[in-house]
């Protein structure tokens, strides 16, 4: 969720090698586009917390729901493989590990947060840890967005047009054997969604992420927010949720 984005370089003399391990320079369009995520993401649990509160009733397995959740998905997946290719094409030695020593943490964080204050539906496979999981499979093959997207197109119409991808015993399976919650605040399977991942790099090979964007206080905002996904991401809804039970402690005294 966080890697650099530099602009392509080309490597014509070796007068310019030296520039090659410069700090790259990030994709406006590409934090832009993450940030939209983010944002989607705060509406998502802030409507989520006024549900808790009673402020509101829904179904979170509503259909407008559960493409709400699937759009907030995609952006955020696709930017990995996206933000994956940039670095591998316009880095002679990219570094990752950075970069998942912070998810695993993060991804961790959450887990033990969620454990200490909701044992019974804490968080072991959310997001964050298929992002992380996510981002190590597909660094080894981002180099070749063309072959991604065709491997992640046709998980997409497997899982959509056919039962060869679906498991519906496997999540009952594991938590019989292993000490897990049945019901969890947050959980993201393999399928589809590695296929999501895998299509991220031709937006990268398409150099989307070259887009001009204009100058406005909602794409600065934007950027911001796809700047700070992660940690943003780590802490918004401890805000968010102590707010709403906030007001509902106020009105109820």
């Amino acid at each position: 969720m966080m890697a650099e984005l530099p602009l392509h370089y080309s490597p014509w003399t070796s007068m310019q090698t030296s520039s090659i391990n410069k700090p790259a320079k990030r994709s406006v369009f590409l934090d832009v586009y993450r940030g939209s995520a983010v944002l989607l993401m705060i509406i998502f649990h802030f409507c989520w917390d006024l549900r808790h509160f009673g402020f509101t009733e829904f179904s979170v397995y509503d259909p407008f729901w559960i493409h709400f959740r699937s759009l907030i998905l995609t952006l955020f997946l696709t930017a990995i493989g996206w933000s994956t290719y940039i670095s591998l094409t316009n880095t002679k030695r990219p570094s990752f590990w950075k970069r998942d020593l912070k998810l695993l943490i993060s991804a961790g964080t959450i887990s033990l947060a969620t454990y200490l204050a909701m044992p019974n539906q804490w968080i072991y496979f959310g997001i964050l840890h298929f992002i992380f999981v996510a981002s190590l499979l597909i660094r080894p093959i981002a180099r070749w967005p063309l072959g991604c997207a065709l491997l992640g197109a046709a998980i997409m119409f497997m899982y959509h047009s056919t039962d060869w991808l679906f498991f519906p015993n496997a999540f009952s399976t594991i938590t019989d054997y292993i000490a897990l919650p049945k019901r969890t605040l947050d959980i993201v399977f393999p399928f589809p969604w590695i296929g999501v991942v895998l299509i991220g790099p031709l937006l990268g090979y398409l150099n989307l992420h070259k887009c001009p964007t204009p100058d406005h206080f909602l794409t600065t905002f934007l950027t911001f927010m796809g700047r700070y996904a992660l940690p943003i991401y780590l802490i918004h809804q401890v805000f968010l949720f102590a707010l709403v039970a906030s007001v509902k402690m106020v009105l109820t005294f």
